[in-house]
């Protein structure tokens, strides 16, 4: 029997995120990567100076490196990259599901949601912010965000290793589930009437999942709709904004558990 078209797609879709492939660049990101016992590694291309300074992580891997000449670096990223005479190529890591990675592990456990968050910088920072105050995920999207790449990976500085991101279909549906989970889903929106203070006093106790979105669009209409409460950050003056990697790590120490 013939296989309806939307199943051919399905698995053709399937079989090409298997083989996807990222190149992480960067002394940190690829010595984090080598380290990594849940990182599939598949190629190291290294620099002499650059195989001496990550010696250790790469006897630990059991990668074998390719030697690369300084003057033309072979690896296949941007020649602007600032590679440091380091490149790997690993698979994407998986996380597993929301509901695994959300249930935390006895302290109340905090989440950030990504709303068409696409600048793999912004995503990177707020990977590190998230694995500083103990965030359990970081959430984006499967479509129209950003996907591991090497520039979030040498941004995240070694926390995209650590620090579960996981990317879903549908926003929306994945804040329902974490309603479901009982967290308190707060959307940051600079023109709320309540405070992020106001809206978590007392609730401290609870999960909490934080949905940012990106610079300048903000929040998307079915976002807010699906959000407990929007709040905003309190500033000191009349004027004032943080981009989303700034906005992300003010309110995560703000609704870390005490």
């Amino acid at each position: 029997m013939k296989k309806p078209k939307w199943v051919v797609e399905k698995e053709r879709a399937q079989k090409a995120a298997g083989e996807e492939t990222v190149w992480l660049f960067g002394l940190h990101a690829v010595r984090d990567a080598l380290v990594n016992p849940a990182r599939e590694k598949l190629r190291l291309i290294v620099t002499k100076n650059a195989a001496d300074k990550l010696a250790d992580a790469i006897a630990d891997s059991g990668v074998e490196p390719e030697m690369a000449d300084p003057r033309r670096f072979t690896a296949p990223i941007d020649p602007q990259s600032v590679h440091q005479g380091a490149a790997l190529e690993v698979k994407p890591l998986d996380w597993g599901s929301v509901a695994d990675r959300c249930l935390g592990d006895g302290r109340p456990p905090r989440v950030v949601l990504l709303d068409r968050v696409t600048d793999p910088h912004n995503v990177g920072a707020i990977l590190r912010s998230a694995e500083v105050f103990g965030a359990v995920a970081v959430i984006g999207m499967r479509h129209h965000a950003a996907p591991e790449t090497g520039a979030l990976a040498k941004t995240a500085s070694g926390a995209l290793e650590r620090q579960p991101y996981l990317r879903v279909r549908n926003l929306a549906d994945t804040m329902e589930e974490l309603k479901s989970m009982g967290y308190l889903v707060l959307g940051l929106d600079g023109e709320a009437e309540q405070t992020l203070e106001a809206a978590s006093e007392g609730l401290l106790d609870r999960p909490i999942a934080l949905v940012l979105g990106a610079e300048g669009p903000g929040l998307r209409p079915k976002t807010k709709d699906t959000c407990d409460h929007l709040v905003r950050i309190d500033f000191a003056g009349d004027f004032g904004s943080l981009n989303v990697s700034n906005a992300a790590a003010v309110a995560l120490y703000a609704v870390r558990p005490r």
